[in-house]
């Protein structure tokens, strides 16, 4: 842990989804640096949910992992059954949990698009739909993680695309809904990050990369503690009069 944002989310409760690597992961450690305690939420990879709470841990935070998938009601339910069982309480919700798939239109298989509509659009929906059963009085936060795609025409990620363009409508409407109830909902839209996905694609060396590099006027791809440091914001009391909003951390890229 960093200790960069030391004790803006002391007394916090927190649940990231999707936090067992990448982004996702760079968010739940952050939190606990700031003083969070966290719920380590995961679909499948149990082994890497675990090292990241015990990297939490060992820098001296809290946190636990909780598996569930956020497109399946019932595992949506019983994640959150945990973090309040275990923690009493819920303050801040990170919708992360996201798929892609890079391919041109005509080749898109119905199994890949109802794939990334189920886990970037419904997911995000059961997921606040439940975070609203156990925040408190005060209210809370919700976190959109969306993508600079859903603002930029990039050749083979039009269904992804699409549904981050949905993230970016639900933060915008529900921001309005449920602002009387001392509800913030905002979206942090990373640009290139280096994580797991892109490695294992073996962007990272590529022409693309260096392409994406020139275009971005900081000179790097982002790392995971980037966006997360401004996850930590939206989160913590500072932004406290921020709702509705979308955060492009890209390092400048905009297209």
């Amino acid at each position: 842990m960093t200790g960069s944002t030391s004790n803006r989310l002391q007394g916090k409760v927190a649940l990231v989804t999707g936090a067992a690597k990448g982004i996702g992961a760079g968010i739940a450690k952050e939190f606990a640096a700031a003083g969070a305690s966290v719920v380590v939420n995961y679909a499948s990879d149990a082994v890497r949910a675990q090292k990241v709470v015990s990297d939490i841990r060992d820098g001296g935070g809290t946190a636990v992992a909780a598996q569930g998938d956020v497109s399946v009601s019932g595992d949506v339910e019983r994640v959150f059954d945990e973090a309040v069982r275990t923690y009493g309480r819920l303050d801040v919700v990170v919708n992360n949990a996201g798929v892609w798939h890079t391919e041109p239109i005509e080749a898109a298989t119905q199994e890949h698009i109802s794939h990334q509509l189920s886990v970037n659009v419904l997911g995000p929906i059961l997921t606040i739909q439940e975070a609203l059963k156990h925040f408190g009085p005060d209210g809370g936060s919700i976190i959109n993680v969306g993508s600079l795609d859903s603002a930029r025409a990039f050749p083979g990620m039009s269904v992804y695309a699409a549904t981050k363009g949905a993230v970016d409508a639900l933060t915008r409407v529900l921001a309005a809904e449920l602002g009387p109830r001392g509800i913030r909902v905002n979206t942090l839209a990373p640009g290139a990050v280096e994580t797991e996905g892109i490695r294992a694609v073996d962007f990272i060396g590529s022409d693309a990369e260096k392409v994406m590099i020139e275009n971005t006027p900081l000179g790097r791809l982002g790392q995971p503690e980037d966006l997360a440091k401004v996850a930590v914001f939206f989160a913590s009391d500072d932004a406290g009069w921020v709702t509705g909003e979308r955060l492009t951390a890209s390092g400048g890229l905009r297209s």
